[in-house]
């Protein structure tokens, strides 16, 4: 493991001990210079994005106009520089460059953008609560049975929903774009940066694991984030929310001791009671948080950013490479935590908190979430704790010819529940991560989710018995592609693993092409807005769902129905030959003429087999499409039990 560690005020070499978690071994004393650190090979390259969160008109005008005087007067930094812009959607206002104009211009459309602002309504609130508190305590049940305090906690529960939401908007938003940008300095080998200049964010509980993604990507990047206050030096105090907000909420939990019967709390319980909740109100929890743990600083509580951004420039070219060899080689996934010290005294210590301990590459950022899986993947294990069944599918579309749908069922009754009888619930915890392989064994695509789900205690049984259904839609270049799909289970530490192949076939549009052959594991009927939207298992009025490998039940199917689209067909007419084959040995074979292309140019076709006629076994349907312009085909297995 590699990590910069800058010392702010030191002047001279020192011989840091380094502990960590594992209990690492601290490499010989570090090089450094007024400029660069080690002995880096003078081809690389230090690049640094300039990052403009959403910000009120005087945060703009502020940021732009020390950026400015930092690129034009003050920066140090020789390298590539990038400004981007985060709204719902992050905005490249300059691609990385070394012309210093080119950045200027940049910072002066990110100065000059308006993008949509966050806007509170906790003080509307508030101004409830003390409403419903005064009602309550000088009139009790009076004012419990009274229609106007019953709608006063219905809209509560609204403000305090759409607070959340918003809240969580923003929260992903924020976090997305600087995942985004991390990753874009991952290539390099120079030192990488980002200054976020930003009036803060809140983290709220639902974006959490998304902030620890950033701060785990950036650290496994190498790039140390910095992050400015824009809103200067505040007239108030930014915890002075947090504290009105315990405060009003505690007032009214204190109003409405005894009369929780009369009263339609409910789930309002869990709003009255969010103390820890609110804790992340404070705008610097997010920016200091983001900052110390890549080994950045935060500039705040003040309107000279300017000396800020100096000191930022000064830890950017003066910074000291530890490196160091865990004894622990094994890669858990789990987060091992570094600690860096200094025998000198008087000095203070900016470094990294630690990283995943995951191996290889897997084509875009580490989700915290995704860490144990992805430490399986790049581990010899197969773990088996948990069904996975995995279906990847090619659907050359004329306009995506490299469409390939993937499906993975889990079902439930494998996954563990954690329950909690006093609150009469229940929760689940696990993960589902996809990693599409090329030829050479390389990660081309990662695709995931989390399920933290939960529900009341008494629907946890039905729950069990259902399956849980991961669907994502990607596009691969033409090649043959291994499919490992993980499903990690957090609360139970246990794991499920299975591989499958795939083919995408090189588009020809003087021939024809087929799709995938996917047998149908159930339908569903769409609605009418349903149907108008493209969707390469829609099918009519129906959505098909693959059969993702369980094995056909004679005795609960009468048919094994199949799907598949050609595509290319031409104007002429066109047919295709179905053949059956049983442990090599043909037992069935038919041929039937295709309908007309619709405007698209595709051709839908979906039959059944009757299952009474099948055997116990292993089957292989072979398709044969053919047309004026030539022929194509495609295979596929399936398991027929009695």
């Amino acid at each position: 493991m590699t990590d910069d560690a800058g010392a702010a005020g030191n002047s001279g070499a020192v011989k840091p001990d380094v502990t960590s978690s594992e209990s690492a071994t601290p490499p010989a004393e570090p090089v450094r210079s007024p400029a660069k650190v080690g002995a880096r090979p003078a081809t690389n390259i230090s690049a640094l994005a300039l990052v403009f969160d959403r910000l009120t008109p005087d945060g703009r005008a502020r940021s732009r106009q020390v950026a400015l005087d930092y690129v034009g007067k003050q920066m140090k930094h020789e390298g590539l520089i990038g400004v981007f812009l985060t709204g719902l959607s992050l905005e490249v206002m300059q691609p990385y460059t070394t012309d210093l104009q080119l950045v200027k211009q940049g910072i002066d459309r990110a100065g000059s953008r308006s993008p949509a602002l966050y806007t509170s309504n906790n003080e509307e609130a508030r101004k409830v609560r003390e409403y419903l508190a005064r009602r309550l305590d000088k009139e009790g049940e009076l004012a419990a049975r009274d229609p106007a305090v019953i709608v006063a906690f219905m809209k509560i529960k609204a403000l305090d929903s759409w607070e959340t939401l918003q809240r969580n908007q923003q929260g992903y938003a924020t976090t997305n774009g600087l995942l985004a940008v991390a990753d874009s300095l991952a290539e390099t080998d120079g030192r990488k940066a980002i200054i976020f200049f930003s009036e803060g964010f809140a983290i709220p509980p639902d974006v959490q694991a998304h902030f620890r993604s950033v701060i785990g990507h950036a650290n496994r990047a190498g790039v140390t984030i910095y992050t400015v206050d824009a809103a200067g030096l505040r007239a108030e105090s930014t915890q002075a929310e947090t504290r009105k907000e315990i405060e009003s909420r505690s007032s009214l939990r204190m109003a409405t001791l005894g009369l929780e019967d009369k009263l339609p709390l409910g789930l309002m319980m869990k709003g009255l009671e969010r103390n820890e909740d609110l804790l992340h109100l404070d705008p610097h929890s997010g920016l200091g948080q983001l900052a110390d743990q890549t080994g950045g600083f935060l500039v705040r509580d003040t309107n000279d950013l300017g000396s800020g951004l100096r000191r930022i420039d000064e830890d950017m070219t003066a910074y000291y490479l530890l490196s160091y060899t865990p004894k622990d080689q094994s890669n858990d996934g789990r987060f091992r935590q570094v600690e860096v010290r200094l025998k000198r005294s008087g000095l203070d210590v900016q470094s990294r908190k630690g990283y995943f301990a995951i191996n290889g590459s897997f084509a875009s950022p580490v989700l915290s979430y995704e860490a144990p899986a992805l430490a399986i993947a790049g581990s010899d294990r197969r773990p088996s704790d948990l069904v996975v069944r995995t279906a990847a599918l090619s659907f050359p579309e004329r306009l995506r010819p490299g469409l390939v749908p993937i499906a993975v069922e889990v079902p439930a009754r494998f996954v563990t529940f954690a329950t909690d009888p006093q609150k009469n619930s229940c929760r689940t915890d696990f993960s589902i991560v996809v990693l599409i392989k090329d030829g050479k064994q390389q990660v081309v695509r990662k695709l995931s989710s989390q399920y933290v789900l939960g529900g009341a205690l008494d629907k946890m049984e039905a729950a069990r018995q259902s399956d849980v259904l991961f669907y994502r839609e990607t596009e691969l270049e033409p090649g043959l592609y291994t499919v490992e799909t993980i499903v990690h289970d957090a609360l139970g530490n246990k794991a499920g693993w299975h591989q499958s192949s795939l083919e995408v076939s090189a588009v020809d549009e003087a021939r024809p092409r087929l799709s995938s052959i996917m047998m149908v594991k159930r339908t569903e009927k769409l609605s009418a807005g349903e149907r108008k939207d493209f969707h390469p298992l829609h099918f009519g009025e129906l959505l098909l769902y693959p059969s993702v490998g369980e094995p056909f039940q004679k005795s609960a199917a009468k048919e094994i129905p199949f799907f598949f689209t050609a595509y290319g067909t031409g104007a002429g007419s066109s047919k295709f030959v179905a053949e059956l084959t049983k442990d090599g040995r043909l037992v069935g074979k038919t041929a039937n003429n295709l309908p007309g292309a619709d405007a698209q140019g595709r051709v839908q076709y979906a039959s059944a087999f009757p299952s009474e006629n099948f055997e116990p076994g292993e089957y292989e349907l072979s398709i044969t499409l053919t047309a004026a312009q030539g022929s194509s085909s495609r295979s596929t297995r399936f398991t027929v039990e009695p």
